[in-house]
């Protein structure tokens, strides 16, 4: 009977660089998940660029769960090392990678300019050779796979589109999650049941920690704004283009149409999330009932009062012309580049202003420094005070926590035989593995980054 090897390719030991790779010697099969960028290490930028364990000509279908940029980044370089075969995701999920792509040559491509840096491993023939060989699949469509194997997406409940595969072959199959949401959101629907299934791939980012402030959240942002007004200064909000942009932008509209806070002028200033937001407006039929009611009863839950998207560099300028009160959302959402950093140089040193945090920073981003209470920062060359408010809100978080993860995998435990636990630290992985061990006597390892297993599938 034929076997399937799992090779943990990226995605293990880590939380980024999600890459996981399926063979069948037997019927010359083999099949990928995600391929993206490493990122938040030291050597992130060589581990990008080198060659993958595999030969990319060899790959008959790669599967994408979702479009952000650490499970897509890398897959114009496998397409340019020769890659030849189909790609599979959702269609929301194509058309946001698309625009993750694009982005992120222009970012390399940027930094290539400064004395020294390396050129861009890929280019945009290579985007536009990926866009050509991938196809859409919507969700529960069953679809036929080389080899004997079937394939599934089930939602994932993370980000517009995200997914969760689940490749069977006969009666056995195995479930790679991607990343999961932290339902229910604002918006799109609920992670879906993890289905009965004998093997799962899990992530684990939060696996060993809660949010505590996921309740509070509206509340939290409210007194942000709150606060601000009644200082007459700016809130800026560094932001992540895709999803956390849009939450934010439906919990502010809810909150100014009900009355919950004034109305005051706001700047959606970054491109990259305006045309994301576009991409959610296209794809409404993903979303949760309650906003699709919303929407049917009249309400265009990304506009409201006072709403302006700044696509333009003099659009972008021009805010500083704008006297406050005034809420600002800028790219990027830990300070690293972007818009948000002209704001931030503008607004730090005012005591009257509020610089509002609103997902994890990664250690060593100026973002982390803000928020660690640092008194100084210095932006494109200036030293500037930091005096303005800092608040920060966890709640945001568009992963499952530790309890939730863990109720995830309890759904097919009775199916299960062994669970994988990546795309988490070491510390936050192992602890996972452990609680799933100890509450559900589910047979949970933490795989190390190159580690085969051969399932029986």
């Amino acid at each position: 009977m034929s076997k399937t090897t799992l090779t943990f390719v990226g995605g293990a030991d880590m939380v980024t660089g999600s890459n996981f790779l399926l063979t069948d010697t037997e019927s010359d099969t083999s099949m990928l998940v995600d391929c993206g960028l490493f990122q938040g290490c030291e050597d992130c930028d060589m581990k990008n660029r080198e060659a993958f364990p595999y030969n990319p000509a060899d790959i008959d279908i790669l599967f994408v769960t979702h479009a952000h940029i650490d499970h897509v980044g890398r897959i114009p370089k496998l397409v340019k090392d020769g890659f030849r075969g189909v790609i599979w995701s959702t269609p929301a999920t194509k058309d946001i990678a698309a625009l993750m792509l694009e982005d992120s040559f222009k970012v390399m491509t940027f930094h290539a300019k400064k004395e020294g840096a390396p050129e861009p491993f890929f280019d945009e023939k290579d985007i536009a050779k990926t866009l050509a060989m991938w196809q859409t699949r919507e969700y529960h469509d069953t679809s036929n796979v080389q080899g004997g194997y079937t394939a599934e997406f089930f939602d994932a409940g993370h980000i517009l589109g995200s997914a969760m595969v689940k490749i069977t072959r006969g009666e056995r199959s195995i479930v790679l999650t991607g990343d999961l949401g932290n339902s229910p959101s604002p918006i799109i629907r609920d992670t879906e049941a993890l289905p009965p299934t004998q093997y799962l791939v899990m992530e684990s980012v939060y696996g060993d920690r809660n949010h505590e402030e996921k309740e509070g959240r509206t509340e939290y942002l409210k007194q942000a704004v709150e606060e601000t007004i009644a200082r007459k200064g700016t809130l800026v909000i560094p932001v992540f283009s895709l999803e956390r942009t849009q939450v934010l932008l439906y919990e502010l509209n809810n909150l100014i149409e009900e009355g919950e806070v004034s109305s005051v002028p706001v700047f959606l200033d970054s491109p990259l999330a305006i045309a994301v937001t576009d991409i959610y407006r296209k794809y409404q039929k993903y979303y949760n009932a309650d906003v699709s009611q919303e929407i049917a009863a009249g309400d265009d839950i990304f506009s409201f009062p006072k709403l302006s998207f700044t696509e333009s560099r003099d659009e972008s300028m021009d805010i500083n012309k704008i006297p406050g009160p005034k809420i600002v959302l800028a790219g990027s959402g830990m300070s690293g580049g972007g818009r948000v950093l002209h704001h931030e140089k503008r607004y730090l040193s005012d005591p009257k202003n509020t610089l509002l945090l609103v997902g994890y920073q990664v250690p060593g981003t100026l973002g982390r420094a803000l928020q660690d209470g640092v008194k100084e920062v210095t932006i494109f060359g200036d030293t500037i005070q930091v005096k303005v408010q800092i608040k920060h809100i966890t709640g945001y978080s568009a992963h499952k926590d530790s309890d939730h993860l863990l109720e995830f995998a309890a759904d097919a435990k009775d199916s299960l035989e062994k669970v994988f636990v990546a795309m988490g630290e070491l510390k936050s992985a192992s602890f996972l593995a452990q609680r799933l061990r100890d509450f559900y006597d589910i047979d949970a390892t933490v795989p190390k980054a190159g580690e085969e297993v051969i399932l029986d599938l």
